[in-house]
């Protein structure tokens, strides 16, 4: 028997290579919606069959999202629209973060089935510090962008996740080594399935296994958040010093430059205040 559902939005998360990983509350949303927005309807045609049913689809991507979001708002006024992606958790790497956004100020209900994820499927294999971290998507194909948007996450204390296809992983990894240095690393692939993998080493070493033997599917890389940065140097805080005493009392810019660099307040303001003290004379012998 068709489950009744309530009009309004469904969000349901879809295995990304185990069939077995679908829940039965997502089997179940997924019976009784009126309409599935889709992906890729031959995908998702497979696994409406491992489940039993059929149900209407209706194309939903990247291509044809602006023309078709505001006829599923309409319908979900009065029907159940689930949305899925072809695997895992839809808006996660796909564009459907609009359709929620336009449901909710449509004032339709909005309800999440949650479930398999790549990324954080991923996470759990590599063995690195899952505390914190980001979540990058694709990076750009182009060699000068995607060194750019590697640089602008350099300094970002987490874990870094990010989806790669087989034939850019080389690449990637080695782009990776040279605008984050060569950390520790783990490529994941085939997840969930019979060959499921994850390779672990550095950067480097990852990018030289895959130059010549780039896999097949999608890919998920993790890399380790950057080491503890070294200690600043004394002439770095000197400079540092000085800069904030242009602008600050001695205590605020012992304060200031303590906070930035990580070092003690104590022996910073005794260093503001010897440079005080070196700066008065001088500027006493020119009158002022």
């Amino acid at each position: 028997m068709k489950p009744v559902l309530a009009p309004g939005l469904y969000i349901v998360a879809t295995p990304i290579g185990n069939l077995g990983d679908l829940s039965p509350r997502a089997s179940e949303i997924l019976s009784g919606a009126d309409v599935v927005a889709v992906e890729d309807s031959r995908v998702t045609a497979g696994l409406l069959r491992h489940i039993g049913v059929k149900r209407p689809m209706l194309p939903y991507h990247d291509h044809n999202a602006d023309a078709v979001r505001p006829g599923l708002i309409a319908r979900m006024a009065r029907e159940a629209v689930a949305l899925v992606s072809d695997a895992g958790t839809p808006l996660i790497s796909d564009p459907g973060y609009k359709l929620v956004r336009d449901a909710r100020a449509a004032g339709h209900l909005v309800v999440t089935i949650p479930g398999p994820c790549a990324a954080i499927a991923a996470l759990t294999l590599a063995g690195l510090p899952t505390d914190r971290f980001l979540f990058l998507g694709f990076l750009p194909s182009k060699q000068h962008a995607r060194a750019e948007a590697i640089a602008e996450i350099a300094s970002v204390r987490a874990t870094l996740v990010l989806y790669e296809s087989g034939p850019r992983l080389a690449a990637c990894l080695g782009a990776l080594a040279e605008g984050l240095g060569d950390r520790e690393a783990g490529v994941a692939r085939e997840i969930t399935k019979k060959f499921e993998e994850c390779v672990t080493g550095t950067l480097s070493a990852l990018a030289a296994r895959y130059a010549d033997a780039p896999p097949r599917g999608e890919i998920v890389i993790i890399v380790a958040p950057p080491g503890e940065a070294p200690p600043a140097s004394a002439e770095e805080a000197d400079m540092a010093l000085a800069e904030a005493l242009t602008r600050l009392p001695a205590s605020k810019a012992a304060g200031e430059v303590a906070k930035r660099l990580g070092l003690d307040r104590r022996e910073l303001y005794a260093r503001a205040m010897a440079m005080k003290d070196r700066i008065s004379p001088s500027l006493e012998g020119e009158g002022l």
